[in-house]
């Protein structure tokens, strides 16, 4: 992979600003439809995230920061992807713990990449 640019991986502030943007959509969501219940922010969350990453391989806060996730080999991650990556998460913890190629443990167990497009 590129060390900057196109294909290369993104880095950190790019995927805070994103979950922050995907996390502000569920929460605004979750206000409207739900009273702002904690737990239906979180199922909204992680339903945009099966979904959009599952079929479009980035959602709305990858997209508007210009990243996408992809199969470390290349390609679209796939529902099952999605919905593993999508749990683990929701978790916290796998997200926030990464290794020197800027991947969490929830990228390592789909193996996929948040690239920059």
């Amino acid at each position: 992979m590129p060390e900057s640019g196109p294909g290369s991986v993104a880095r950190a502030g790019r995927r805070i600003v994103a979950i922050t943007i995907d996390w502000t959509i569920a929460l605004l969501i979750s206000n409207v439809a739900f009273g702002g219940n904690s737990w239906a922010t979180l199922a909204v969350f992680a339903v945009e995230q099966v979904l959009l990453v599952g079929t479009l391989g980035y959602s709305i806060g990858h997209r508007a920061m210009g990243i996408a996730v992809v199969k470390r080999g290349g390609g679209s991650p796939g529902p099952l992807a999605a919905l593993v990556r999508a749990v683990l998460l929701c978790l916290v913890i796998p997200a926030v713990i990464f290794d020197p190629d800027q991947r969490g443990l929830h990228d390592k167990a789909m193996n996929t990449v948040l690239i920059r497009i």
